[in-house]
């Protein structure tokens, strides 16, 4: 045999897709278990040519299940996210909008058992430690994809799936604001560095002479843009406790500027070396996040909503997203995220096996198989 093949599902989840795998289906060794992924993304090329990419960001990411031995979980889903043209792969952080499609592929899987009606199930995410509660539509025990909720970034209309972060702050660098300030100066950039579901340097967008509404187009046409934010998000980086993240997309960057429609802030983020067509679950958080907290630099920038929990809608560049966010006021130090939730949709596209090169994986190389 030429090849060797591996089982998995293909589901869009949220505004992203990819492979979901059974994690003991594939190498237990990190470094192999990189170059397989790499083979099965086309990782290295600018169409992913020779794997299952889509050639963006949000279309080069992997999700792995299994059964979780927390007690506290359900499913254990680690994530990786791969490059589209460089062979590299990042197993630091993890991915809202494919841990969407978590409870579906779990269920699907055989992972968890289906509810008639709706299952709940809690999902711990390995990349960041967060812990999950997600809903989806099971009715006479099968997953439901059709349905009438809409998501921005996503045509049509499918069955809604409610996710719930839970214990979101601190969980990749320690502490909501890991550098222990609202607001830290790195290169005459004011920035704010926060930790709310996903590690993040937020800037006011009229610091690099932007709106804050421009296309993804404008942006990824503003070379000069990305060579002022990058060192400036690797100094982040190093502040927050994450090393060097020169090669890795955390943290993600993001610029703010005040809502022109029914939002109560307008956001672009980075992935960080391309802009997101839309914006992402953990982003969405952790930008509400910082819209909320006293002393940032999204302060006075809009009126926001009062009261806890309270609804956070976001415009990016496909529209918008709503947050729901429930939290603790005061002043920094006071100030306290519990969860946030939103309603997003998924759709199971295909399943099968995809196919590794037998010189990158022998059958005999998947080591946890009898």
């Amino acid at each position: 045999m030429t090849q060797t093949p591996i089982p998995y599902l293909f589901l869009r989840g949220g505004t992203s897709r990819g492979p979901y795998f059974r994690r003991e289906d594939l190498p237990q060794d990190r470094d192999k278990l990189a170059e397989v992924l790499m083979a099965v993304i086309g990782a290295g090329h600018p169409l992913n040519i020779d794997g299952i990419g889509g050639g963006n960001a949000v279309t080069t990411k992997v999700a792995m299940l299994s059964r979780s031995g927390s007690e506290d979980a359900d499913v254990d889903y680690f994530f990786a996210q791969l490059s589209v043209e460089k062979r590299e792969v990042d197993f630091r952080p993890t991915c809202g909008n494919i841990l969407v499609g978590v409870g579906p592929a779990a269920i699907e899987m055989g992972l968890i058992p289906a509810r008639d009606g709706e299952t709940s199930l809690r999902i711990r995410a390995v990349n960041t430690g967060a812990l999950v509660e997600a809903r989806v539509q099971t009715p006479g025990g099968r997953v439901e994809y059709a349905g009438e909720t809409a998501i921005d970034g996503v045509p049509g209309v499918a069955a809604p799936i409610l996710v719930s972060f839970l214990n979101v702050a601190g969980t990749s660098c320690g502490a909501m604001l890991p550098t222990g300030n609202t607001r830290d100066m790195i290169d005459g950039v004011e920035i704010t560095c926060m930790d709310v579901a996903m590690p993040m340097a937020i800037a006011r967008a009229d610091a690099f002479g932007l709106t804050g509404h421009e296309t993804v187009a404008e942006l990824e046409a503003n070379r000069d843009f990305y060579a002022r934010m990058e060192p400036i998000r690797i100094e982040a980086g190093r502040r927050m406790g994450l090393g060097d993240v020169s090669k890795s997309v955390t943290p993600k960057f993001g610029v703010i500027a005040p809502a022109r429609g029914n939002g109560v802030i307008a956001a672009r983020y980075f992935m960080p070396w391309a802009c997101h067509p839309s914006l992402a679950v953990t982003g969405s958080q952790c930008i509400a996040a910082c819209a909320l907290t006293p002393g940032t630099v999204a302060e006075g920038l809009g009126r926001m909503p009062d009261g806890s929990p309270v609804l956070m809608r976001i415009e990016h560049p496909m529209g918008s997203i709503e947050v729901t966010v429930d939290y603790e006021n005061g002043d920094p130090e006071g100030f306290r995220i519990k969860s946030a939730g939103l309603v997003r949709t998924a759709r199971l596209i295909a399943r099968g096996e995809v196919m590794v090169p037998a010189n990158i994986l022998p059958v005999t190389g998947l080591t946890n198989q009898a």
